[in-house]
């Protein structure tokens, strides 16, 4: 379960949770980071789709919803494979699970959030979550995704091997 805390208490680091699509292909489905500070950054800010768990919501349920939220689909896999979890260099965990599916990503549909942008403006404005998701091969993933994140790609690809051949 993820964690809540008493009233008044402050709770660190966070908790995510996340789901990591392997295609037919042995590709890893990634998502980019939308709004203006990823715009124009590529290498290492790729992540898997996941987000903050809810007090009390189900690690698993919440690797659902963010998938949902930040993809737009529901992918409904037949099989979850627990792919543990990693700490990130903020000191957030992130739990995992792999997955089988193909999924066209034109299709992307991420939820929006507001920022104030340009800082200090005054001037809010809507941006993705995700602006880009995209299925990568192990060696193009490695680079792509939070450094932090990578175990999750090998765990992920190992399943597959064993599992969709």
């Amino acid at each position: 379960m993820c964690g809540g805390a008493p009233p008044g208490w402050i709770v660190l680091p966070k908790t995510s949770a996340g789901l990591v699509m392997v295609d037919s292909r042995h590709r890893v489905l990634l998502v980019h980071p939308g709004g203006p500070y990823f715009q124009r950054r590529d290498e290492g800010v790729w992540s898997i789709p996941k987000g903050l768990c809810e007090p009390g919501e189900p690690l698993e349920a919440a690797a659902r919803r963010e998938f949902r939220e930040e993809l737009g689909f529901d992918p409904q896999p037949a099989q979850l494979f627990e792919l543990g979890s990693v700490k990130q260099s903020s000191g957030k965990t992130v739990y995992a699970w792999a997955f089988a599916g193909d999924w066209d990503t034109s299709l992307l549909r991420s939820v929006r959030f507001e920022l104030e942008w340009p800082p200090g403006s005054g001037r809010l404005q809507v941006f993705p979550e995700v602006d880009r998701a995209e299925f990568f091969e192990a060696g193009v993933a490695e680079h792509k995704i939070v450094a932090a994140q990578r175990p999750f790609v090998a765990r992920a690809l190992a399943w597959a091997r064993g599992q969709l051949l």
